[in-house]
This record gives C-alpha cells, sequence and structure tokens, in this order.
C-alpha cells in the first residue's frame, strides 16, 4: 500500500491548519457499482497483505492536529486529550468503518490484482517499508533526510528524482489531495462551530473560502514533502523496482484501487474528525474564527 499522506501542522492565516494528501465519499459514491463485491473476510486480508491496515491505523496521529485548527492549545487538556483522541481514532473503529465502506464497493478482480502484487516478493518489500514509514515516530527527520537524499538525485541528474515525481502522478496527484484535506478540515469546523466549541464569523461560503486560500502554494508543499518522504522510504529499492512498482500502480485494477482506498481513508478521518468536533465540546472552547 502506497504511503498516503497524513496531517502535518502547516500554520496559515486565521488560525487554521493547512495540512498534508485524496477523494472523499463522494468520490466513493460515483464509482461504477462493482458487479461482484468482495466478502469481509477477503477484504481483511486484503487489508493486511496491501499495508492499507496500517495506513488507517496512522489517522489516529493527525488526532494532534486538532485543537490547534481550532485555536485551542493540546497542552491546555492534560490526560483527557490523550483519552479522548484514543477513544475517538481506536483502530477497531476505523478499520470497522473502512470494512463497512469497502465491501459493497471492492470488486473482487481488483482486489485479486492488487494481492497478486503485493504478495508478491517485491510486493512484501514495498509493504514492509511504507509500514514502517507509516508508524515510525521520527517522521520529520525521515521528512529532512529524504530531502536531502532527493536534492543530491537532482545534483546528480539522476533519473530517480523523475520516476518519484511519475509515482505521486500515478496515485492522483496533489490536486485531488488538497481538495479532500480541505473538506475534512471544512466539515471538522463546522461541527465544531454546531458543538459549540467555536464560533465561526463566517458563513459556509466564507469558511470555504478561507480553506481555499493559498491552494497553489499548499499543492506544491504537499507535492515536495510527498516526494521526500518517497526518497526515504524507497531508498534501499533500485530504479528498476521502483519503475516496475510504478507500471504495476499504473494497470486499471490498480487505479480503481487507489480510487477507493483513497476515497476511504479519507471519509474515515472526516467521520472521526467529526465525532472528535462534537467530544470536544465537554473540554472547553478556543479561539473565534
Amino acid at each position: 500500500m502506497l504511503i498516503l499522506p497524513r496531517f502535518t501542522p502547516v500554520f496559515r492565516r486565521h488560525g487554521l491548519l493547512a495540512v498534508l494528501s485524496v477523494l472523499l465519499l463522494i468520490a466513493l459514491q460515483m464509482l461504477p457499482q462493482p458487479a461482484r463485491a468482495a466478502d469481509r473476510t477477503r477484504i481483511e486480508s486484503f487489508l493486511q497483505v496491501t499495508g492499507f491496515d496500517v495506513a488507517l491505523d496512522a489517522i489516529g496521529q493527525s488526532a494532534g492536529a486538532a485543537p490547534t485548527m481550532l485555536g485551542l492549545d493540546p497542552g491546555a487538556f492534560g490526560a483527557e486529550w490523550e483519552r479522548l483522541s484514543a477513544q475517538v481514532f481506536d483502530t477497531k473503529v476505523m478499520r470497522r468503518l473502512a470494512l463497512e465502506l469497502l465491501q459493497p464497493t471492492l470488486k473482487d478482480d481488483w482486489l485479486d490484482h492488487a494481492m497478486a502484487f503485493y504478495g508478491s516478493a517485491l510486493g512484501k518489500r514495498l509493504v514492509a517499508a511504507e509500514n514502517a514509514a507509516q508508524s515510525s515516530e521520527a517522521n520529520q527527520s525521515e521528512e529532512e533526510e529524504g530531502a536531502q537524499l532527493l536534492e543530491q538525485m537532482r545534483a546528480e541528474n539522476a533519473p530517480r528524482a523523475a520516476l518519484f515525481d511519475q509515482m505521486i502522478d500515478v496515485i492522483g496527484g496533489t490536486e485531488a489531495s488538497v481538495r479532500a484535506l480541505q473538506e475534512i478540515q471544512y466539515r471538522f469546523l463546522m461541527a465544531a462551530s454546531v458543538a459549540g466549541v467555536i464560533e465561526l464569523h463566517t458563513d459556509s461560503d466564507g469558511l470555504r473560502a478561507l480553506l481555499d486560500e493559498n491552494r497553489a502554494e499548499l499543492t506544491a508543499e504537499i507535492r515536495q514533502s510527498s516526494l521526500d518522504k518517497s526518497a526515504y522510504t524507497y531508498r534501499d529499492f533500485s530504479d528498476e523496482e521502483i519503475a516496475q512498482y510504478i507500471e504495476a500502480l499504473k494497470t486499471p485494477e490498480m487505479q480503481k484501487v487507489y480510487e477507493l482506498l483513497n476515497a476511504v481513508q479519507f471519509e474515515v478521518m472526516a467521520n472521526r474528525f467529526e465525532v472528535l468536533a462534537g467530544r470536544m465540546a465537554t473540554l472547553g472552547k478556543g479561539e473565534d474564527i
């Protein structure tokens, strides 16, 4: 399962948090209905083989960004915040939500195709590297090391740098990621407003306009961050292996799989942040936006 971006704080105007990494539930609903959906047991195996289970679990790491988005000091809550975020981003709950979304939509032939690749020798090594990157506590330092590796590749005109650009484009680029993550922010802020956690001094359209500011700059930052992470994560793979991975990702079945998994990941994230907003009403109120 190729690494999908997680929330990383990038502070912007109006106290809003611009966040990293695809399509939301609306995209999921627009997908053609599969002729034959995979059963739940096979999907659970699919999650493990592709590493998507680890990607789902990593969503909880984004909870730390929530107070900042609302103008709250996360340190003010102490153990209460840790308890609340652990409950809302419970891995069992997130996996159950993902299964409920995937069961009627994940087509058997898509599942078989993806599992065949990720179950291969190369696929297993890729999943192991990607899982390690998703689970890492030293994400920032690894990204910085990746940036240095990428800078060296470009200085040497190494073809490897172009391969990472290709990889990002093959899985959908960054424009869709920005739109999806802005939608998550919108849903979270609106839910927090309804719950009385914050007071929005703008209407729905105004909030969307605020979130849309600096989109071009944010898109560039997300792309660069993805490139840096890729350079580090795949540092032990040869150019030939990376090229082979890109070709595998280009197949129609893998394109459908990634479109669906991206939609599911971001819908699960949006769902959990909406729930978190409601639960935060018991912890205190932030600044006006």
